[in-house]
């Protein structure tokens, strides 16, 4: 039963990472597949009531009223609810209370992750790998090179979510500074091969933000080590070892300026000041108000967002909204930078950090929290749910303690 167990949360985590909901293979949706029979026979028995009602519905609100009724995507709506649904199950009743099965949730997610990874690395050093990467993800591969991922940009979350996860891991639970600095080679180097900008930049603004709350005075001294870190091992490793290999900076150099990532949202805020309301209330559509603008002409958007939130949504209903369904993650990972050096909290403080870096990402892409890109789904839950964990055990290990005439 353990190793069935096993199989279903690898399978179910599998299809949450890479985003794979209908295949040809799957005619009904995959994450349903293998984390229904998870809710069904392996639920956790400690807890008998489900524990995210309001954020369910709040995001499920969020979602009918940008996806339904701003974009008018009701199979989008449905897909992502979906996903969403089954996440928060998922961690409420399949996890429950159980250190030990969050613990391998996390593992495990990573672990894909970390596989996804490794088949970027295979893409750009070996020919043919398509079909490969076309298996691995049950549909046709649109861009290369990338990891276990349709489009590059969804391989950016994935990196987004596993570069800052994996070093400040090495930095809480204080493994050797090689370690260290092995780790942060690895993820330099394949956010270089991954070509995603934004990972990047998430990638930096975790670390900086992260070692400055995490060694205080000693962060000046911390950040010029890995400043020299990034710049020696571009100087001297990547720069001309890599030259004829695609990466981060050949496709800064080759990138069209007329789709630059602020040219594209300086556009976006000429139209929502247009429509400053939002377009749900003035009864327009994308289509309807870019029709004039040679940018966007070809169907695409801003690529941020947030920003294409609060197009539909409009100032009012937007940051309510944003407001409703982030102050929850925001006021813990405000608790877990302010105890940054307690012990209990390594593990949140990887996830919190790893959540900035999704969340970073999505100031330049459209997939995010109520888009239900997998990474930040599952972070979202993942925190909110080891926070409840702890919150729970914090009175009853007290209580324990003194009866055991400890305290």
């Amino acid at each position: 039963m353990r190793l069935i167990a096993a199989v279903l949360l690898t399978a179910y985590l599998y299809t949450l990472a890479f985003g794979i909901f209908m295949t040809d293979f799957f005619r009904i949706p995959a994450p349903f597949i293998f984390c229904f029979p998870l809710l069904i026979f392996f639920r956790q028995p400690d807890v008998t009531a489900f524990l995210y009602w309001k954020t369910l519905g709040l995001l499920l609100l969020a979602g009918f009223l940008y996806s339904v009724v701003g974009m008018s995507a009701n199979n989008s709506f449905f897909a992502n609810m979906i996903s969403i649904t089954l996440c928060a199950f998922f961690f409420s009743q399949y996890v429950g209370m159980s250190t030990e099965r969050f613990n391998g949730a996390v593992l495990v997610f990573f672990m894909l992750l970390g596989l996804s990874v490794g088949v970027l690395l295979l893409d750009h050093f070996y020919a043919n790998m398509a079909p490969l990467r076309s298996s691995l993800m049950g549909e046709p591969i649109i861009q290369s090179p990338s990891g276990i991922a349709v489009y590059q940009f969804n391989f950016g979350y994935q990196v987004a979510a596993l570069a800052p996860f994996a070093f400040i891991y090495t930095c809480v639970f204080h493994k050797p500074l090689l370690v260290r600095g092995i780790v942060l080679v690895i993820c330099i180097g394949f956010l270089f091969l991954c070509m995603q900008r934004s990972a990047f930049i998430a990638f930096v603004a975790c670390v900086v933000l992260f070692m400055s709350f995490y060694y205080r005075e000693k962060a000046v001294l911390s950040i010029g080590l890995v400043v020299l870190v990034f710049a020696g091992l571009y100087i001297f490793v990547l720069k001309d070892n890599l030259e004829n290999i695609e990466n981060i900076v050949t496709k800064n150099v080759h990138n069209d300026a007329a789709y630059d990532r602020s040219g594209l949202v300086g556009e976006n805020l000429r139209i929502y000041l247009d429509y400053p309301y939002g377009l749900i209330f003035y009864g327009k559509s994308w289509n309807d108000v870019i029709y004039r603008d040679y940018v966007f002409s070809s169907g695409i958007t801003s690529h941020n967002a947030y920003l294409m939130f609060f197009t539909y949504l409009g100032p009012f209903l937007g940051l309510g909204f944003l407001i409703a369904v982030y102050y929850k993650i925001c006021g813990i990972c405000f608790q877990v930078i302010r105890k940054i050096r307690e012990k209990e909290n390594a593990l949140l403080v990887c996830l919190c950090f790893s959540f900035i870096g999704v969340s970073i990402n999505a100031l330049s892409h459209n997939p995010w929290l109520i888009g239900a890109d997998g990474p930040t789904i599952f972070l979202y839950f993942g925190i909110m749910h080891l926070y409840w964990q702890q919150q729970v055990k914090a009175p009853v290990v007290e209580a324990a303690v003194k009866n055991m005439g400890y305290a």
